[in-house]
């Protein structure tokens, strides 16, 4: 209970004023991330609303702000493109089940297994398909609209220095807007895009047949949002606890997620997760509790139900100004560093994570082959035996496990061992499973048909075990 109430009013002016701050930076991103998926404006900026305010009380990461993002949209496009809005939202729905399901099974305990150069990966691609989504809406269109995407690039780069207090995206999108509006000159606006309506979302069941084709069309889309996001928020909850010196509960964040979800999927918002940009703001501008979330959730709903009439007139260059600036602060510039100086394989499983997330759009796709690839470079890494001999005794050196034992056993068949005495000590090895005993097994045979007396040493404890287990041998050995 003491723990509830530190969290929602440990920090109250620092949350109210952080909240507010995120609210304003949340707009331009939640409309942008509704483009890029093919949706309304309205579906992103209500999910951004029900996202933020469900995850303040349901979340396991306190301060951190979850919404509308990019990630997401780009995997629910085909799903808009080929089947309809309805079709969305009950794949979020769906999503949120899973994600729930997640949390239960404690997945957040997975995450130690996703390698730092997936990470890499996983963020680069992010932020290419981020930049590509933005292509059509200033490629060949018109002069005047490459130059008004210059201008917010260099706003949204150089604001910063000065002004601290207000988000440098929304004091680009209020000048530029004015700026359009008063000259007259022709660009295309958020209001060609869609209508925004100043309305609360209602509560709504998807329009879509309720039987078993509508699931086997939503599930894989589902499935991928659901890692998709998860993989996201829980790396941004990470990054969170590391920058305020606290810990989290993950699969709790996981359950909330889902929960946030489902509250979505029925107020008419698209999925959702957490968003590392948002995060980091509130986090810098003093956001330490749920409160911050909370605020930032509502606020953003009054700025629309207030400032509606003029949010349609924001030109589509500035937006598309923003989302380049999102791209480059997302993507991770230190990895052409870290190509050059990383190990090989890490290079290798870091670019396949980007080539295969922009091919496929997928970035479900590219984590898990990027997880894929590294295990099987680490297989291959620990997969050979090292034996010395000195002696008659013969030292086994890395791992015997069913990719290893073909080494071991060869050694023992096709080196000529003049002694009819020898030990094999294991005390810098282990065996780890059925195969590695039938590898051991076989040498002692192989060498007893040679007249050959072994002394098998130096066995942990492991080891020990797994024989005993599975081959009765005694455990002396």
């Amino acid at each position: 209970m003491q723990s509830l109430k530190q969290q929602w009013f440990g920090n109250i002016r620092g949350d109210i004023l952080s909240g507010l701050v995120v609210a304003l930076a949340l707009i331009p991103e939640a409309i942008a991330f509704s483009i890029i998926a093919g949706v309304d404006p309205m579906v992103g900026l209500y999910a951004s609303f029900t996202m933020a305010v469900t995850i303040a009380f349901a979340g396991g990461r306190p301060g951190m702000i979850s919404a509308a993002t990019g990630a997401m949209a780009l995997v629910m496009m085909p799903l808009i493109r080929d089947y309809g809005l309805e079709y969305l939202f009950a794949a979020t729905l769906l999503t949120g089940v899973i994600q729930i399901i997640f949390g239960v099974l404690k997945i957040a305990k997975l995450m130690k297994f996703i390698p730092n150069a997936v990470m890499i990966g996983f963020v680069n691609s992010l932020a290419i398909l981020i930049f590509m989504a933005q292509v059509p809406h200033f490629i060949g269109i018109s002069t005047m609209t490459y130059v008004f995407v210059g201008i917010t690039l260099v706003l949204v780069y150089t604001l910063p220095r000065f002004i601290k207090v207000i988000p440098a995206p929304l004091i680009a999108i209020v000048a530029l807007t004015i700026v359009a509006i008063f000259s007259g000159i022709n660009l295309r606006t958020i209001g060609d895009l869609g209508t925004i309506t100043q309305t609360l979302p209602t509560f709504m069941i998807p329009d879509v047949p309720f039987n078993l084709e509508t699931f086997k069309i939503i599930f894989p889309f589902s499935i991928s949002l659901a890692i998709v996001g998860l993989v996201e928020s829980l790396l941004t909850a990470q990054i969170v606890d590391d920058m305020t010196g606290t810990e989290s509960n993950k699969n709790q964040e996981a359950r909330g997620q889902g929960i946030a979800n489902i509250v979505t999927g029925f107020f008419g918002g698209m999925a959702g997760c957490a968003m590392i940009g948002q995060s980091v703001i509130n986090v810098k501008s003093g956001g330490r509790g749920r409160l911050s979330t909370l605020i930032a959730g509502v606020f953003l709903m009054f700025l629309i139900l207030v400032l509606g009439d003029l949010v349609v007139k924001i030109p589509m260059p500035v937006l598309v100004g923003i989302m380049i600036m999102v791209c480059i602060g997302t993507f991770d510039w230190t990895s052409f560093k870290y190509l050059v100086k990383a190990p090989r394989t890490d290079a290798i499983v870091m670019l396949t994570t980007v080539v295969i997330v922009v091919l496929t759009h997928d970035l479900s796709k590219g984590v898990i082959a990027g997880v894929i690839l590294s295990a099987m470079f680490f297989v291959v890494k620990i997969s050979s035996v090292k034996i010395t001999e000195e002696n008659n005794h013969y030292l086994v050196s890395g791992q015997l496990f069913f990719a290893s034992t073909d080494s071991f056993v060869d050694y023992f068949k096709y080196n000529e061992i003049k002694s009819n005495s020898i030990q094999i000590d294991f005390s810098n090895s282990r065996i780890w499973d059925d195969s590695g005993v039938g590898a051991l097994v076989k040498v002692e045979d192989l060498l007893k048909e040679k007249g050959i007396q072994v002394e098998v040493v130096g066995l942990d404890a492991s080891s020990k075990k797994i024989i005993s287990k599975l081959e009765g041998v005694s455990s002396s050995h």
